[in-house]
């Protein structure tokens, strides 16, 4: 992954640089309820206007029906805190690439700032289509990728655009490629994986993948029950993949070939019901009630993964140990992002998702070395899957 150009190779003075971005934010009418997608832009943004360009962001917003615009998915409450972020104006065009925006970028001066409407309202944006790519790359003179979380889509301005005009990567872009590929091929040892979230049936990728990379690998989550399942264990009412447990043994016995250890929970909290309210109790793995469905890992199984974490040199979780957004089920996602904190020697990447929502909500964030802002772009990226939106921006 280190082949893809980067904007240090960019000449970009007096030029007009469209900058797709990811700010898709939760908005609550005119108000931008949390900014971390549009300030983890800053850095390009703020490198591009020193640098005299002329920046039109691109952006999506939701799911809009791709037949125009929709008030509800404005960017403009988006382009209204990137203001007050950066301290200057930011123009907001009133379509995508219609009279507007041409008008708007034609008339763009350095180090001015301009946003498209949200690339969605046009059906065309997610059919990659080639006319929307044309009308898209005529308003500018070169392209930056800055929207990693976006670049597992082969989308108009994720993909298409790269083959019209010189193309690069954003600082944001080009860190998390480079931390999450550096993990992957060059891990300080020894490396523990975390994996949790409800199915292994999404995982099965990330899990091969990791197994021939990692040296430990934790899971958790609903998705331990079908690997307990795998291993003859009763799992009562727990979720599980029935149709998964053979794929679950085959790949135990591939960790085991490759000498990775796989660490399971050794015991849960268990609940009669999915609810805050339940009545619950903690038992071994061994003795899950046929009537009760385990909701988190249990303590002496938190003490486990803890001493792992803590003897790690690199450290990746991706997925919540249970069900954290219910409080009786919180505490072992808790006690996982507190062990993963507390290893102040190791590399510790969180890898977007509700990890990153764990970590935010127990206020360890800034005592992570990189927390992903990509979540499905990550996991894509991990397993090993080819990103549209990378492989565009490769030299050659």
């Amino acid at each position: 992954m280190a082949d893809i150009k980067t904007l240090d190779q960019a000449d970009v003075n007096g030029k007009r640089v469209l900058l797709r971005v990811d700010f898709n934010v939760p908005l609550r009418g005119k108000n931008v309820l949390d900014d971390t997608r549009i300030r983890a832009c800053i850095p390009t943004i703020e490198h591009l206007i020193s640098q005299n360009a002329r920046i039109i962001i691109l952006s999506h917003l939701g799911r809009p029906s791709g037949e125009g615009y929709q008030k509800e998915f404005s960017l403009g409450p988006a382009a209204k805190r990137l203001a007050e972020i950066i301290g200057r104006p930011v123009q907001m065009a009133t379509d995508v690439v219609g009279p507007d925006a041409q008008a708007r970028s034609e008339a763009l001066g350095d180090g001015e700032v301009l946003m498209l409407e949200n690339l969605r309202f046009d059906a065309r944006e997610k059919l990659n289509d080639r006319s929307f790519v044309q009308e898209l790359a005529s308003l500018g003179d070169l392209f930056v990728n800055d929207a990693f979380g976006a670049a597992h889509r082969d989308h108009a301005s994720i993909s298409g655009i790269p083959s019209l005009l010189p193309s690069y990567a954003g600082l944001l872009l080009q860190k998390e490629v480079q931390t999450l590929s550096g993990m992957l091929d060059d891990p300080r040892r020894p490396f523990v994986a975390i994996l949790g979230g409800s199915k292994v049936s999404d995982k099965v990728a990330i899990i091969n993948s990791l197994i021939d990379r990692c040296d430990t690998l934790i899971i958790g989550g609903g998705m331990c029950f079908t690997f307990l399942l795998a291993q003859g264990k009763p799992v009562g009412n727990s979720l599980k993949e029935l149709e998964w447990i053979g794929r679950a043994a085959l790949m135990l016995e591939h960790a085991e070939q490759a000498g990775v250890k796989i660490m399971l929970p050794v015991d849960v909290v268990a609940a009669d019901r999915f609810s805050p309210d339940a009545a619950t109790v903690t038992v071994d793995v061994d003795s899950i009630p046929e009537d009760m469905m385990g909701m988190d890992i249990g303590p002496e199984t938190s003490e486990l993964f803890a001493k792992a974490i803590a003897d790690a040199g690199t450290v990746f979780w991706n997925g919540p140990m249970g069900v954290f957004e219910m409080d009786a089920f919180a505490a072992g996602t808790q006690e996982i992002a507190e062990a993963v904190a507390a290893n102040k020697d190791a590399d510790t990447i969180i890898g977007g998702g509700d990890s990153v929502s764990a970590v935010n909500k127990y206020g360890l964030a800034d005592q992570m070395s990189f927390i992903s802002t990509g979540g499905g772009a990550s996991m894509k990226l991990v397993e090993g899957s080819p990103m549209p939106g990378v492989e565009a921006l490769k030299k050659g």
